[in-house]
């Protein structure tokens, strides 16, 4: 589709937020969002409703459409029940937060059992550390040095990765999200 605007805001400016056929949001962190692009081709393929819209339109020779800020999925996605094992994953459980120290700064993930002490890089052994914490800690166990963690690693699930991400909005929430999303912010105006 080969587009112009009908007024003077730029549609990039404009993410979609795509929620479930639920209304639930896909993702909280990463908030799940689509290009204004990818929520037009959503809907014309007929794969989401439009919930809400922005005051900008769109136009091809033959469409005008106004561009979604809000869309629900037409078939429910189940969302899997354990995430993904990965580093941003695991600050995510910690609350990007170092671990013995506190320090949200240099941020590194941490072996609580040493590998050298036969430790793997598995949920339950491995733990948010700031580099400083990393480096005094080194290959030893924390019991042994006397660093002990704020919260033992674990392996969470879905539900508590999406609770720990309502803790770090974004910096963009568009007024038509809020009915949809849960933080305890104010928008500014």
């Amino acid at each position: 589709m080969n587009t112009t605007l009908t007024n003077n805001s730029h549609p990039d400016s404009c993410p979609a937020l795509v929620l479930n056929a639920d209304y639930q949001p896909l993702s909280y962190y990463p908030l799940s969002l689509w290009s204004w692009q990818d929520a037009i081709k959503a809907v014309y393929l007929d794969r989401v409703n439009i919930v809400s819209t922005y005051d900008l339109k769109v136009r091809s020779p033959s469409t005008e459409i106004e561009i979604p800020s809000v869309v629900s999925l037409k078939d429910y996605i189940k969302p899997p029940e354990w995430p993904a094992f990965t580093r941003f994953n695991v600050f995510l459980r910690d609350k990007f937060m170092c671990q013995y120290c506190g320090s949200k700064e240099d941020l590194t993930f941490d072996h609580f059992v040493p590998r050298s002490k036969g430790g793997l890089t598995t949920w339950s052994n491995v733990i948010t550390a700031c580099s400083s914490c990393n480096l005094k800690k080194s290959n030893k166990l924390h019991q042994d040095i006397k660093m002990h963690p704020i919260q033992l690693p674990f392996k969470p699930n879905v539900h508590e990765l999406h609770r720990n991400g309502k803790s770090f909005p974004p910096n963009y929430l568009h007024e038509s999200w809020m009915d949809f999303l849960y933080w305890d912010i104010e928008l500014e105006n």
